[in-house]
């Protein structure tokens, strides 16, 4: 069945030769597979006396098997995706990938001393001769994902089915299945499953699908900016597409003339998803919004966020604290969210006792309690910053100060002993000062418990595939605050091509402006003089604009002068950098 010859030498034997593996340590993970009667294999990586790329060689070696480092997509035969099962693909760790000339199906797998999977392959390909690849379990998983979401139907065409058959509405979704795998056949609910891959394959953060009188529009929101993935669908698949995504997120189908708030919990190419729904009464029916939540850490880290080391350095000293206020400022969508939770992540430990209040939880973290406000039954800002504080807190996050109540209680928190951090809505950090004497808290208070203020925006990463270098005139450079050298600066634009969708950027990053208060500051604002006074103060003492902080991005080629401007155009004349 399979085309490869069994090993002579004993797996242990070949690790003894290949790897840095002692007698004693094989001998010592022997007697513990008798205990645990677990794989040998399994036991070295789980004790971490060698790692997964170390098992996979002495295995290939044994078994007589190639090992791959990485499968291309143009290695893998689609045409064989229908016949084996994503869900069969996913368990057992496989991916047939193709024919050869003489009719052997070569196949990748994680573990090639499974042998029940590869007997069922033989016998669904009828009776064919499989050619095994040995492939690290991450790199075939990837795979997998990669391949099956390329054989989706597209969701143009499956709109074309959903309008030829509108009584195939769904039942409800049980529990977060991966959509990959979905067999449902009504055009419905494939034509809405296909939405949401599409949406997550261009990164989108959210999806609109908006009713007018003649067709439905289906707007991504990618990096910040809509744009229309597809050509819009038929007036009649307005009430059915509504139904369905209400009834995955278990809302009223019944109600449309109220707006309604709901979630979905889906799991889209092996990925978690958490998905804010939002409908709202329109002229030709229900509006809705879908905001896509990954549950992932990979975005709390400060490094990868934008931060350069000078920052770093001065926000490691500021969330270390045992207590102040440190508050992120900046518009809605600006990633203040997402800068808190990666300052948590950064000391988050068993030796603090981290709760946070938001609205809603977008991001979850281990170790830290989080409480999601409810205004239906009272819990506000306010009464749940309250309730923390009896819980014996090290750290709290408060979602946003919104009033003057919240203000005080977090004030009142900080100078009793604690960490707080929070967000407020304001154009640069020096007007977080102001904005909190404008709400009624005293200003001897707000010195006396505020330790730094972060503003921030999210800039347009270009694209790395498409950027290309250009001179930048004098006028392009006065324009995000750099004085013209009197020779030839080299920056950077997007060109467009399909890796970012012919847009020139792909991805975001944030630009920073950071103030810490130290008594100047503080003797200022007991004045009750102006955040352009307080601003122009803190140049003074070092402190650097978001558009300076742009500026430098420009140079370095991450973002585009147009970003910059765009992102800061409330800066009336940016710090010369």
């Amino acid at each position: 069945m399979i085309a490869s010859a069994e090993g002579s030498l004993e797996l242990g034997e070949i690790l003894l030769r290949q790897t840095r593996l002692t007698h004693e340590q094989l001998e010592r993970m022997r007697a513990l597979q008798g205990e645990k009667n677990e794989r040998l294999a399994d036991l070295l990586v789980e004790e971490g006396l060698l790692n997964p790329d170390e098992i996979l060689a002495a295995l290939g070696h044994q078994q007589g098997l190639a090992v791959v480092s990485a499968i291309e997509p143009g290695e893998i035969d689609e045409t064989l995706l229908s016949a084996v099962p994503i869900g069969f693909a996913k368990q057992h760790r496989l991916l047939p990938l193709g024919w050869s000339r003489d009719g052997v199906l070569r196949v990748a797998v994680a573990d090639p001393l499974a042998v029940s999977p590869l007997d069922d392959l033989h016998l669904l390909f009828d009776g064919a001769e499989l050619e095994l690849v040995l492939a690290r379990e991450p790199v075939i998983m990837g795979a997998i994902n990669a391949a099956y979401d390329r054989g989706v139907t597209s969701t143009d065409q499956l709109a074309e089915e959903a309008n030829e058959d509108l009584d195939a509405l769904a039942t409800e979704i049980s529990g977060p299945k991966d959509l990959l795998e979905s067999t449902d056949d009504a055009p419905i609910i494939r034509l809405v499953n296909s939405l949401l891959q599409h949406a997550v394959k261009e990164r989108a953060s959210d999806i609109h699908v908006e009713p007018f009188e003649s067709e439905v529009r289906v707007r991504f929101r990618i990096d910040d900016v809509l744009y229309e993935p597809m050509k819009p669908l038929p007036r009649a698949l307005q009430a059915p597409i509504a139904s369905r995504i209400k009834i995955m997120g278990n809302l009223d189908i019944a109600e449309k003339r109220l707006p309604q708030d709901g979630r979905i919990r889906l799991k889209i190419a092996g990925r978690d998803y958490d998905v804010r729904l939002s409908t709202v009464p329109v002229a030709h029916g229900e509006r809705l919004v879908l905001r896509l939540l990954p549950d992932t850490q990979e975005l709390l880290d400060l490094e990868k966020i934008g931060f350069n080391p000078i920052q770093l350095t001065a926000l490691d000293r500021i969330i270390k604290r045992p207590n102040g206020i440190f508050l992120v400022t900046g518009p809605t969508g600006s990633g203040k969210t997402t800068t808190l939770h990666a300052a948590l992540a950064k000391i988050n430990g068993p030796e603090k006792n981290i709760i946070t209040i938001e609205d809603p939880v977008e991001i979850t973290q281990a170790g830290v309690g989080q409480i999601e406000v409810n205004p239906k039954i009272s819990l506000t800002f306010a009464t749940g910053l309250r309730a923390i504080l009896r819980q014996d807190p090290n750290v709290v996050l408060v979602g946003e100060i919104r009033d003057k109540e919240t203000a005080e209680i977090a004030i009142q928190a900080s100078l009793t002993g604690h960490l707080v951090l929070s967000t407020l809505h304001t154009n640069d950090a020096a007007s977080a000062l102001t904005r909190l004497v404008d709400m009624g808290v005293e200003p001897f208070l707000v010195g006396s418990s505020l330790v730094a203020v972060l503003a921030q925006r999210l800039v347009r990463v270009l694209c790395k595939g498409c950027k290309e270098a250009y001179t930048a005139t004098d006028e392009e450079l006065r324009e995000i605050g750099i004085k013209p050298p009197g020779r030839p600066v080299t920056l950077y634009r997007g060109v467009g091509c399909p890796a970012c969708s012919h847009t020139g950027y792909r991805g975001r990053l944030g630009i920073f402006e950071l103030m810490q208060i130290d008594d100047e500051i503080r003797g200022l604002l007991t004045q009750n003089v102006d955040a352009k006074t307080i601003k122009a103060t803190a140049m003074r003492k070092g402190m650097g604009t978001l558009r300076a902080d742009g500026a430098r991005k420009v140079l370095s080629g991450v973002t585009s002068v147009a970003e910059v401007v765009r992102a800061t155009e409330e800066e009336g004349s940016a710090a010369q950098v």
